[in-house]
């Protein structure tokens, strides 16, 4: 804690600031003279403390619809130009799932790790822990989920998948980073019984561009990626606990903890940055928990 503790209150709040607003590690040590080293030590102690603190707060919730998804990033390099020894250490792909309550817009759940099944069932799982009623629940085609919320759930659940059709791209869109212009929506019904004027994943979607203009290391064509899979997850969990308890929404007019009832004002970056008690050690489990993240991410790059 030794860098931690040699910075002021209103150094690191200036710090948090930067980094929370989209800035890179490089940008944030330009606008607030520490050292690269003094930043991203402050960034690992404090993504660790935001995680625990996200993992024990937001439970226990009230949630009528919730909207999933899953935003793609990489770390070092993306997954076809990565070499097998650099995948061992966690390089390639990653991804990064969200569930978000349509009506406080409060993330219930994420998770930084692959998109294969087992990644789909340790999501929804979380998912179904944190909410405390039947829920309404909308996500994407990805098959993955399909028995995920099945096994999450069981019966008491109402489901359904809204599938986005794309049209052939033209020339001029084939150039473009975006994906086809979509022509229409498949909306199915997996169990229970979903009111189909709420079979939306349009919150979560708008979530992910305030991801990727939040977090540089999102941002596309840039040299701001994650060079670290530890670092990249402390990076969402601090922009998470911030999204929550520190941004007002602009339609709530407050925070979504807020708005979930889960805390009765706003936090401020100061308040984000006391969630790093003095002297507190790293726990064992969390060193467990980021070792096997590495070995997961790096068995599926080596099959990819």
């Amino acid at each position: 804690m030794v860098i931690m503790n040699s910075l002021s209150n209103a150094e690191r709040t200036q710090i948090v600031r930067a980094l929370v607003e989209g800035n890179s590690i490089r940008s944030t040590c330009r606008m607030t003279g520490r050292s690269k080293g003094a930043v991203i030590k402050l960034l690992e102690e404090l993504g660790e403390a935001c995680a625990e603190f996200h993992d024990r707060t937001v439970r226990n919730v009230k949630v009528r619809r919730l909207q999933c998804d899953e935003i793609w990033s990489f770390v070092g390099s993306k997954a076809k130009n990565t070499k097998a020894e650099k995948k061992a250490e966690g390089w390639g792909d990653t991804w990064t799932w969200t569930a978000i309550d349509a009506d406080t817009k409060l993330c219930v759940s994420y998770l930084v790790g692959g998109r294969d099944a087992g990644w789909a069932h340790e999501f929804m799982q979380d998912c179904a822990d944190r909410i405390k009623n039947r829920v309404q629940i909308t996500t994407d085609g990805h098959k993955a989920y399909l028995s995920a919320v099945e096994d999450a759930f069981g019966a008491d659940i109402d489901y359904a998948v809204l599938q986005k059709l794309y049209g052939s791209p033209s020339d001029d869109e084939q150039r473009k980073y975006s994906p086809a212009k979509c022509i229409g929506c498949d909306m199915k019904v997996v169990s229970g019984n979903p009111d189909p004027k709420h079979v939306s994943t349009s919150y979560v979607e708008r979530q992910n561009l305030s991801m990727r203009m939040g977090m540089r290391r999102f941002t596309r064509l840039t040299n701001g990626f994650s060079k670290k899979v530890q670092n990249h997850c402390h990076a969402v969990a601090l922009y998470f606990v911030y999204y929550n308890f520190g941004r007002v929404h602009q339609t709530l007019r407050v925070t979504p903890c807020m708005e979930a009832g889960l805390t009765d004002h706003v936090w401020s970056i100061e308040e984000i940055c006391n969630l790093v008690a003095p002297k507190k050690a790293v726990s064992r489990v969390r060193e467990t928990e980021k070792e096997m993240l590495l070995k997961a991410l790096s068995r599926e790059n080596v099959k990819a």
